[in-house]
């Protein structure tokens, strides 16, 4: 997990910070949801944006699809909101029993 201009926490106390998501066992079809605390750590209001990237296999990308329930909403110095994490798996995937991938959030 990358962030810029925000922290990301396990709890809405933030005493908890987030290096990496276990996503667990996941079957074809299915979603798995983490929800997450995001923190702006700067002196003025955030928009985050987000990113994967470091796919391994390379082919994950191609049967997995992150997405967040964040809504583009400003985010104010020190401000923490809850953003839940959603990982989709197509119903197709095949020969894939680990994968990692790199997340991305950026605050400007």
């Amino acid at each position: 997990m990358n962030a810029i201009g925000v922290e990301v926490y396990w709890d809405y106390a933030c005493t908890g910070s987030v290096s990496s998501i276990n996503w667990g066992k996941l079957d074809p079809g299915s979603t798995k949801d983490v929800t997450l605390y995001l923190r702006n750590e700067g002196n003025s209001a955030l928009i985050l944006s987000m990113s994967t990237s470091n796919w391994s296999p390379s082919s994950a990308a191609d049967y997995m699809t992150l997405g967040w329930d964040y809504g583009g909403q400003s985010i104010n110095a020190d401000e923490v909101v809850q953003v839940t994490f959603v990982l989709s798996i197509s119903a197709s995937i095949e020969g894939i029993t680990t994968f990692n991938f790199d997340i991305t959030i950026t605050g400007t």
